[in-house]
C-alpha cells in the first residue's frame, strides 16, 4: 500500500505541470509502484490467490495505459518505458 508521501514524491517525479495528478504518465508510474510492492508480497505469500488476481487486474490496466500513450505520443511513450525500465 502506497502512503500518501510515497504518492507525491511519485506524482511530483512523473507530473507534466503542476496541477497534473492524473496524466497517463503519472498513473502508470503509480502503478508500477504498487505492482513492485505486490510482487514482493506474492513472494513471501505464494498462495495468496486474491492479490494475484488484483495483480493482474493491474498489469492489464498498465498494459492499457502504456498503449494509449504509444498509440497517442509514442515519444512520450518511450521516455516513460525508459525511466520505469520495462521492456523492450
Amino acid at each position: 500500500m502506497l502512503t500518501k508521501e510515497q504518492t507525491q514524491v511519485i506524482i511530483g517525479g512523473y507530473r507534466n505541470d503542476d496541477k497534473d495528478t492524473g496524466s497517463p504518465e503519472v498513473q502508470v508510474a503509480l502503478l508500477t509502484e504498487r505492482i513492485t510492492q505486490l510482487t514482493q508480497h506474492l513472494r513471501l505469500h505464494p498462495q495468496d490467490n486474491h492479490s494475484r488476481t488484483g495483480l493482474l487486474k493491474m498489469v492489464g490496466r498498465r498494459r492499457q495505459l502504456l498503449s494509449y500513450l504509444n498509440r497517442s505520443d509514442v515519444e512520450r511513450y518511450r521516455i516513460m518505458i525508459g525511466r520505469l525500465g520495462l521492456r523492450k
